[in-house]
């Protein structure tokens, strides 16, 4: 069992390290070699008396992953979430900011019209006027309307360049809105988790605190009898009140996790709040996809948005080379003059003129090949930062795997151990009402049975936790936005 997973992890590891370089190096969008077979369950985590998880590899990951869990509270709690999240928001805003910058570059490359009009009074003077000039036309009005029509022809690939960057900037606000909802769900399932968590370490610790009451009375009754002395009591009493020291700080704790929830759903900590999951509500999914690593640089917004930053940056090098060519740029105008409104389109009033304009740059100082020179190493800065992106993405599949399996050993023997713990506590209490043994192997039973019972819960939470972590690491299939911004 463990072998397989070992198995699994290295040729991931494997396919994704060779797959990665061969990818970033020719073409960021290069599908990934499938390594493994779709489909196929590879590995069994557990069994026995430990629930059993069972991993497929090229198995999509469901867009509502989250209701694997079989828990409605968990359910109406994301559903909340992803309605009221301020992050979800932001990165919506963003996302409109980008695409109305795309059609601000779209636009760029077509024809754009201009009019204007505009109203004159004018008096001449009479000693500036002709001889001949009848003295009622020093006053007169004139009326100007005209339209313009600019058109600037992309020679050189410059505007098409900066539709290509707009159209980048769109998709990496999509894969950012994507990665805003996706973390959001695993943020609340994780906080969840954590809560209930802490709610049953609570429970165990207010237990253990009954238990070792009921203890310290029995010893003062025994003290009282003569059986023990002083220093069995004020034992006693000291583990009493460590035992009370530590619920103020789960309280505390478990009060952390409920603001964190609040706040991710977008509202104020300690305002209410739905009903959140207990531990008993959360059931843990039986069949895991495995995503192939073509399918996680497909569907990891992350890696989608590195991706699109190099897009972007690779138009912005050709916008840096085509502004240091000319651009031409055809414009023409008609419009029409007179004295009277009405006249101002009559044939003999009308004007007009066209005009082809060619600029180009004489002498920078160097300035357009160093801009040049610039977006050329950003270009590989930001494939670089792609390879970072993909390799971290892929480490993070293989440590949930490996987590998974991690947490089903020990959660084997965390319930090995407090199956012990119960029965060694059963046996010294029964000792210890008879007088067969003191207080240090009483207080040494209740502390092995309070650490095997708050290992048992850590060990069903990292569980749940990194099936959470497993389910984020490989993306969610399905969930390509594309856009329409992007030239043809």
């Amino acid at each position: 069992m463990k072998s397989s997973a070992r198995l699994v992890c290295n040729l991931f590891a494997c396919a994704a390290l060779s797959a990665c370089k061969t990818m970033v190096d020719a073409d960021p969008h290069a599908p990934l070699p499938d390594a493994l077979g779709g489909g196929a369950p590879i590995a069994a985590m557990g069994g026995g008396q430990v629930p059993t998880q069972i991993l497929a590899v090229g198995e999509a990951t469901p867009h509502q992953w989250w209701r694997r869990f079989d828990c409605a509270d968990l359910d109406r709690l994301i559903e909340l979430g992803l309605a009221g999240s301020n992050d979800i928001a932001a990165a919506n805003a963003a996302l409109k900011s980008a695409q109305a910058q795309a059609g601000v570059a779209n636009a760029a490359s077509a024809p754009g019209a201009d009019f204007s009009y505009s109203a004159q009074r004018t008096r001449t003077a009479g000693s500036l006027a002709p001889p001949v000039t009848d003295s009622n036309q020093l006053l007169y009005s004139l009326h100007t309307a005209q339209i313009t029509v600019n058109y600037p022809v992309d020679l050189f690939g410059g505007l098409r360049a900066r539709r290509l960057s707009a159209a980048a900037a769109v998709q990496v606000a999509q894969a950012h809105l994507l990665a805003a909802r996706q973390t959001l769900a695993a943020g609340l399932a994780e906080a969840a988790i954590t809560r209930a968590q802490l709610i049953e370490q609570i429970a165990i610790t207010r237990d253990s605190i009954g238990a070792a009451n009921e203890a310290l009375q029995l010893t003062r009754k025994r003290r009282d009898l003569g059986a023990m002395g002083d220093a069995d009591v004020a034992a006693q009493e000291a583990a009493l009140a460590s035992l009370e020291g530590t619920l103020p700080a789960l309280a505390r704790a478990e009060a952390h996790q409920r603001a964190i929830i609040a706040a991710l759903i977008g509202r104020a900590p300690g305002a209410d709040v739905p009903p959140l999951p207990e531990t008993a509500c959360l059931s843990l999914p039986r069949n895991l996809p495995l995503a192939l690593p073509a399918d996680v640089v497909r569907n990891r917004p992350d890696v989608r948005a590195a991706s699109a930053v190099v897009k972007g940056a690779a138009a912005d090098v050709g916008v840096a080379v085509a502004a240091r060519f000319p651009a031409l740029t055809l414009s023409a105008n008609v419009g029409g003059t007179a004295q009277n409104f009405s006249g101002m389109f009559q044939n003999a009033n009308i004007f007009w003129s066209v005009l082809g304009g060619l600029t180009g740059p004489l002498f920078h100082a160097g300035a357009l090949h160093h801009q040049q020179q610039s977006a050329q190493a950003i270009l590989e800065q930001d494939k670089a930062q792609y390879r970072i992106v993909v390799l971290q993405a892929f480490v993070e599949v293989t440590d949930a795997v490996r987590g998974l399996q991690a947490d089903a050993d020990a959660l084997e023997a965390a319930q090995r151990g407090l199956a012990a713990s119960q029965r060694q506590f059963g046996y010294v209490v029964r000792q210890q009402q008879l007088g067969d043994v003191g207080t240090l192997v009483t207080l040494q039973a209740q502390q092995a049975l309070l650490q095997a019972r708050m290992q048992m819960t850590a060990a069903r939470a990292a569980r749940l936790a990194d099936t959470v972590a497993l389910y984020q690491a490989n993306g969610e299939a399905g969930t390509d936005q594309g856009t329409d911004n992007e030239p043809k």
